[in-house]
């Protein structure tokens, strides 16, 4: 299995699409999360789906634990799938390893058409956040409090142990992630975020209008950190927009 294959998942190919979109899940996410969003975006837009180690299929193999090194080994497996427009979605942690991606990919020559950093505050804000470091009821606890994981999963022992590891490797990194600073991205930027989460202010998510020297969109939704369920419909008409605005722009 090459690189490509162990961290993207195309769950519904579109090889003549346009343009593709590289989706990041959240902290303790998998790369399913996004199998609506490759099957609402299909035919029109390639979604390919990010799979970090650790969990489901990847489950053997240890869990990442700094967002820096997560970039690196992403751009890596994904720079084949970049012969055409690209543009990034990231939600919680996923946004702001997308913002690194999104920096490699402008410094290799192949920057991506737009960044949509979801439910995170911008990177150069930092919390001191320490939820890596309890036990294993209180990093639950935590994942319960956001409503990140279906909370009846959750009761089940067998479960827990299988995703416990993968979660507290992924909020290490997000936790632990220090902004480095560097050149403005070259490509929009559109902040999106729940107007109740309890991650990130509307004036942090704001902040990532300071990393682009592009175009600047906040678009704020009802809803706690995962407003994104609730809110797909209204995300997935702004990625169809921006992915025929890009089309149109390549003709």
């Amino acid at each position: 299995m090459s690189e490509t294959e162990l961290w993207i998942r195309r769950f519904h190919p579109s090889d003549d699409a346009a343009t593709r979109l590289l989706c990041l899940p959240h902290a303790g996410g998998s790369a399913g999360y996004f199998f609506r969003v490759a099957q609402e975006l299909s035919p029109e837009v390639d979604v390919l789906a990010v799979q970090y180690p650790g969990r489901q299929d990847r489950q053997r193999e240890p869990g990442l634990t700094s967002v820096h090194e997560l970039a690196d080994r992403l751009v890596a497996a994904v720079l084949p799938l970049v012969d055409r427009p690209v543009a990034l979605f990231g939600h919680s942690m996923g946004a702001t390893l997308g913002f690194e991606v999104a920096r490699r990919l402008e410094g290799l020559g192949v920057p991506p058409t737009a960044l949509f950093a979801s439910g995170r505050r911008a990177p150069h804000r930092r919390r001191l956040e320490r939820v890596h470091l309890r036990d294993d009821a209180g990093l639950i606890a935590d994942v319960r409090a956001l409503a990140g994981t279906d909370s009846a999963l959750l009761d089940d022992e067998d479960v827990v142990r299988m995703v416990l590891p993968a979660i507290r490797s992924d909020y290490t990194a997000a936790e632990t992630y220090e902004y480095r600073p560097g050149p403005r991205l070259t490509c929009p930027v559109v902040a999106l975020v729940g107007d109740a989460d309890p991650r990130v202010t509307l004036e942090e998510a704001e902040g990532w209008r300071e990393h682009t020297d592009a175009s600047f969109d906040l678009a704020v939704h009802p809803g706690g950190h995962f407003y994104l369920n609730d809110s797909m419909p209204e995300i997935l008409h702004r990625i169809r927009a921006h992915a025929r605005a890009t089309d149109r722009e390549a003709v």
